[in-house]
C-alpha cells in the first residue's frame, strides 16, 4: 500500500473507534464499507481483526461489568465459534457486494422498525432458548461478512439491559469473534505479516478514538443512547446497501 492509502486507513480506524466509544458496538462493521472503497474486502477483514480486538478491550475496561456479562451470556459466545468456522469457510465462495448489500438492508430495516415501534422486550426464559441459536447465526454473519452485530444486536437490545451490561455484553461477542477468526483467516491465507504490521499501526488511533466517544457514551442517558445506536445503524445500513 502507498502512504496515502495507509493514512487512509488509520484515519478510517480512528472513526470507527470513536463511534464504537459511544455506541459500544461497530468498529468492524463501519470500517469495513469504508476501507473496501479502496481496498478489497478479503484483505479489509483481516486488517480490522487486530484495531478490532484492541477496540473491544478498550470499551470493556470503560464499561465494567465483565463477569456479570460472561456468567449470563456464554451460551451465546460459544455457540458463535462453529458458526464462524462455517462462515469463513465459504468467503471465499461469496460475492463481497451482495454479501454488504444483504447485511446492511438487515441493519436498516431493524434500526428503522425499531425506531417506529416499541422496543421489543424478551424475558430471561426466552433469552435462555434463544441465546444458542442467536450465537450461531452471529458466527455465520461474520465469518462470511466480517460484520460482528447481526443478529446479536438485535437480541441483546432486546432484553433491556443497562447500558454498560449492554455494551459489556456485545464486546465479549466482538472480542471472541475477533480472536477465531485471527485464526481462521490465517488457516485460509487471508492473513499476512503486513496485514498484520498496519494494523498494529492502527492501535494507537483506535485507543484515541476509543477514549473520546467513551466520554460522550458516559453523558448520555439511557434513551438517548438506544436512539444514538440505531441512528448509527440507519446510516450505516443505508451506506452497506448503495455501494452493490
Amino acid at each position: 500500500m502507498d502512504s496515502s492509502t495507509i493514512t487512509y486507513d488509520l484515519l478510517t480506524f480512528f472513526v470507527a473507534a470513536f463511534l464504537k466509544g459511544i455506541t459500544g458496538l461497530g468498529f468492524s462493521t463501519i470500517c469495513l464499507p469504508i476501507l473496501s472503497i479502496l481496498i478489497d474486502l478479503k484483505i479489509a477483514i483481516p486488517l480490522v481483526i487486530v484495531p478490532s480486538l484492541s477496540s473491544n478491550i478498550l470499551v470493556m475496561i470503560q464499561a465494567g461489568r465483565f463477569q456479570e456479562a460472561l456468567q449470563r451470556f456464554w451460551p451465546l459466545y460459544i455457540s458463535a465459534i462453529p458458526g464462524l468456522i462455517l462462515g469463513v469457510s465459504v468467503l471465499s465462495s461469496v460475492k463481497s457486494s451482495w454479501s454488504r448489500a444483504v447485511l446492511g438492508a438487515i441493519l436498516f430495516v431493524f434500526a428503522l422498525w425499531s425506531w417506529r415501534t416499541q422496543a421489543l422486550a424478551l424475558s430471561k426464559a426466552t433469552e435462555r432458548w434463544w441465546s444458542g441459536p442467536v450465537g450461531l447465526i452471529t458466527g455465520v454473519v461474520n465469518g462470511i461478512t466480517g460484520s460482528q452485530v447481526m443478529p446479536v444486536l438485535p437480541f441483546l437490545l432486546a432484553l433491556q439491559l443497562h447500558k454498560d451490561l449492554f455494551v459489556q455484553a456485545i464486546n465479549l461477542s466482538f472480542t471472541l469473534s475477533s480472536l477465531v477468526m485471527l485464526v481462521l483467516l490465517s488457516r485460509v491465507g487471508l492473513l499476512s505479516w503486513s496485514t498484520l504490521s498496519l494494523a498494529a499501526a492502527g492501535i494507537l488511533p483506535v485507543a484515541l478514538g476509543i477514549f473520546l466517544g467513551g466520554k460522550w457514551r458516559q453523558r448520555l442517558p439511557d434513551e438517548a443512547f438506544r436512539k444514538v445506536v440505531l441512528v448509527f445503524l440507519l446510516v450505516l445500513g443505508l451506506s452497506l446497501m448503495i455501494r452493490v
